[in-house]
């Protein structure tokens, strides 16, 4: 092959790959959108930029591929700017922000929305020229860019744009001549400028006109292109109104029938795909105890392989009753299919047979938080303090999700370092969401059911079996304690040491004493801030408060572990935490009786339970 053939190959597949939209530049690109319009904080509040698939977020619209269609944000009062990098939506088919306070300019990068049929940015203060790249807008049929402040003259380059139904350009600043081509279109409006167009010219400046004006004969090109052009939008309209209607339903879809031998696999929700038993026995060498990763109350899970080379962790769900069959456990199979978050393990897909129910994920390069803390081998690297601060925000961020954002909200029930793994960039990624759910709602005979492990359940829910985002809240405080410590949760080893053997009480001695750094774990040879420390532990002491009305919603957590509203916080607990101790010494005081004794336990639960 010469060099001039390789180099053409080479442009064609970095062109191919550069047609493709990541859902995280999808995101970015629609968060960078509401932070140039200025957007209040009552608005576009679910726009969160820490989500990976924006499809879910409010004015938008996404085609079955997760692929950003539609954004339509009219009327909502934005007075700030249209930023450019909304030009990385490639597959986007409208824009809609008319009837805002919009200034600037269209940003040159607008041209670069190849697949877009409507752009109205209407009764805006937009500024500047029309730019000559939306003449490259090849399936642009309504541009309506009517009630602004633009100037300068129209571009020759929007003669091209052979699909255009309607050009609204009137109440502007214009001026010059107007391409001929353009008075051929449908309908057209260049009235309110300084054009060259009305009685003295050959052309009307606009196609609505009264009867006394000069007539505008429709073709019959012109008539099958406005036929062709409603049918298009009544097209859009209908498949956006289903899709949004099946996303409001939630999950009426069809029984899938495991067929054996079957290579086809249906597409569902976010591409979650359907694995036959035999492709997932392949993969993981007839479930080999060599490829088990981990095991916990859900079942094992075994790494994989699958045909095409990914790797893959399959979960192979036990403790499983199914009294509603296939159909039941895929609903609740898609719910957590739809919570996309990056800060949260992305469900690839499912199997089902008769006697198992088994999931896949991807399978995370650096396992998990705890095994990072615990069990790395001899001369692999220590995780540094910039890291677990990253985890413990990431961590954060995604339990934040769960519990506020999805609807309904998730509760993860065994929140621990464990369930938290670490991508191939050491980003935190929570796993085994929603499988406490998904398990226990096949129990139809089991009202409550805890699940978890000690050490990390809430008192709540270890008493009453009742679960709710604060018993994650608990969960995730015992976490950050892991990190900080690198210690298990219970470790019967500190009795050696005349210690408790719960690491919140362990921790919470060390603090009162101020005793920081022998707190922190000594694999980080003082690698750290001691301050920062100080703030974490903090953090976590307040997440893992006896009443779960005490302990600060996930929202919270993040905002404090940013920097915001800790110390006051803080400083509320450490009173309340004073007039307890006092209260206890008080009982010992007038009591004054033996360690032995039952009362004296009695108090001692009066200082809050472990």
């Amino acid at each position: 092959m010469s060099l001039r053939m390789e180099l053409a190959f080479a442009v064609l597949i970095l062109s191919f790959l550069a047609s493709f939209v990541s859902p995280d530049s999808q995101g970015d690109a629609l968060n960078a959108l509401k932070i140039s319009l200025n957007a209040s904080n009552n608005q576009l509040k679910d726009w969160n930029p820490n989500q990976v698939n924006p499809c879910t977020w409010s004015n938008v619209n996404c085609d079955p591929s997760n692929n950003v269609v539609t954004v339509t944000l009219p009327n909502m009062g934005f007075t700030g700017t249209l930023s450019p990098k909304v030009g990385a939506l490639k597959n986007l088919k409208v824009l809609s922000l008319q009837g805002n306070g919009i200034t600037g300019v269209i940003p040159n990068e607008f041209g670069n929305l190849a697949n877009l049929a409507n752009l109205n940015l209407e009764d805006n203060n937009l500024s500047g020229g029309i730019p000559s790249s939306l003449g490259d807008l090849k399936k642009l049929q309504f541009l309506i860019l009517s009630g602004n402040n633009l100037s300068g003259t129209i571009p020759e380059s929007l003669s091209s744009l052979q699909s255009l139904i309607t050009l609204q350009l009137d109440s502007n600043s214009f001026s010059g001549r107007i391409p001929e081509k353009l008075f051929q279109i449908v309908k057209y409006n260049f009235s309110g400028n300084h054009l060259n167009c009305g009685p003295n010219f050959p052309h009307p400046c606009a196609t609505d006109i009264d009867e006394s004006g000069p007539s505008h004969k429709l073709s019959t090109g012109t008539i099958v292109g406005i036929v062709g052009g409603i049918i298009f939008i009544l097209f859009i309209g209908g498949s956006l109104y289903f899709v949004c209607k099946n996303r409001r339903k939630g999950y009426k879809r069809e029984v899938f029938v495991d067929v054996p031998g079957e290579v086809d696999r249906r597409i569902a929700f976010g591409q979650l795909k359907r694995f036959a038993w035999r492709e997932l026995q392949v993969a993981t060498d007839n479930f080999s105890e060599k490829n088990v990763l981990g095991q916990g109350g859900f079942g094992k899970v075994y790494k994989g392989v699958l045909s095409d080379n990914t790797k893959v962790a399959v979960k192979r769900l036990t403790d499983y009753e199914s009294p509603g069959g296939d159909a039941a456990f895929q609903r609740e199979v898609e719910m957590i299919s739809v919570a996309v978050h990056r800060n949260l393990l992305r469900l690839i897909g499912f199997c089902t047979t008769p006697t198992e129910r088994l999931l896949v994920y991807p399978f995370m390069q650096n396992l998990s938080v705890a095994y990072q803390l615990r069990e790395i081998k001899p001369g692999e690297p220590v995780l540094d303090w910039p890291t677990r601060k990253r985890v413990a925000l990431g961590t954060a961020r995604g339990l934040e999700y769960l519990h506020e954002h999805c609807n309904p909200k998730i509760i993860h029930r065994d929140v621990k370092a464990a369930n938290v793994l670490l991508d191939e960039d050491f980003e935190a990624v929570v796993g085994d969401f929603g499988l406490a759910k998904l398990v226990d709602a096949r129990k139809t005979n089991v009202t409550t059911q805890v699940r978890g492990t000690m050490g990390h359940i809430a008192p709540e829910y270890l008493s009453t079996g009742k679960s709710s985002e604060r018993t994650d809240v608990f969960g995730y405080g015992i976490m950050l304690l892991e990190i900080v410590t690198g210690q298990r949760a219970i470790d019967f080893s500190r009795l050696e040491e005349e210690d408790d053997v719960l690491l919140l009480d362990h921790v919470k001695k060390l603090e009162r004493e101020k005793r920081l750094e022998a707190i922190v774990d000594r694999n980080l040879n003082n690698n750290y801030e001691l301050e920062e420390v100080e703030m974490m532990i903090q953090v976590a002491l307040l997440c893992t408060q006896q009443s779960p009305d005490d302990r600060p919603l996930m929202s919270e957590v993040v905002r404090m572990l940013e920097g915001e509203g800790l110390a006051e916080r803080w400083e509320e607990w450490q009173n309340v935490e004073v007039t307890r101790r006092q209260e206890y010494e008080r009982i010992q005081r007038r009591f004054d009786w033996g360690e032995d004794s039952i009362y004296n336990q009695d108090a001692i639960e009066l200082s809050g339970g472990r």
